[in-house]
């Protein structure tokens, strides 16, 4: 299985990366600088150099040719301004997305955040407006018919030790799950078509990821 990464050299992409490679996928990542391109094949994953701000879907269309699926993990970063968090967070999904749909890849798995939504409100404006850049990136990526899309939404986001315990459902309550938990997620949704159509949130918990994505899946029974 192919997969190519948005914004392939943070700190999930490299670790979803990692998992893909050890089980015999193809990932590939796209980078913004070249100079990230060592730690992206370290990883065991295809670095594809192209700033997501400064394209066209045809453009990145062509990155995306033999791909089977395609996850959305970029993100403008802590210390961003408001516009960055538009430009990437949000513009960046919906690029990725009308590419996918050129290249004729369905499989689309965004990274967004709980509490992304339109009405997001938040004493950090900044933070505000990444919330809300966040939801306007999923409700475009769920109006797409053509594609087969997960959106998940991760709590507070740690780096710890990864446990490989979560709960994953519609809803869940807030808390923390580590940012290898979140790239396992990743990796099993990649290769569970039932939990297309869905909006999971994630957060630490009891249920092994494999249980909780068979569960998500409509498996557990």
């Amino acid at each position: 299985m192919r997969t190519v990464i948005a914004g392939g050299h943070g700190q999930i992409a490299l670790k979803l990366e990692r998992l893909l490679a050890d089980r015999g996928d193809r990932p590939a990542g796209i980078i913004r600088r070249p100079e990230q391109a060592q730690d992206l094949t370290d990883a065991g994953a295809e670095p594809l150099v192209l700033d997501l701000e400064a394209t066209t879907p045809a453009e990145l269309a062509a990155l995306l040719t033999g791909a089977d699926a395609v996850v959305f993990a970029a993100g403008a970063g802590p210390g961003s301004g408001a516009d960055r968090k538009n430009t990437v967070d949000r513009d960046a999904a919906v690029l990725l997305a009308d590419a996918a749909e050129l290249a004729g890849v369905r499989r689309y798995l965004i990274v967004s955040s709980m509490g992304a939504d339109a009405h997001a409100h938040h004493a950090d404006p900044v933070f505000e407006t990444y919330l809300r850049a966040k939801g306007a990136a999923d409700d475009a990526v769920r109006a797409r018919t053509t594609l087969d899309w997960t959106v998940l939404r991760p709590g507070r986001l740690t780096d710890g030790t990864a446990t490989g315990l979560v709960r994953l459902a519609p809803t869940v309550d807030r808390g923390p799950v580590d940012r290898a938990d979140v790239a396992a997620v990743l990796a099993a949704l990649l290769h569970e078509p039932g939990t297309a159509g869905q909006t999971l949130e994630l957060v630490a918990g009891n249920a092994t990821v494999e249980e909780a994505v068979a569960a998500a899946a409509g498996h557990d029974g």
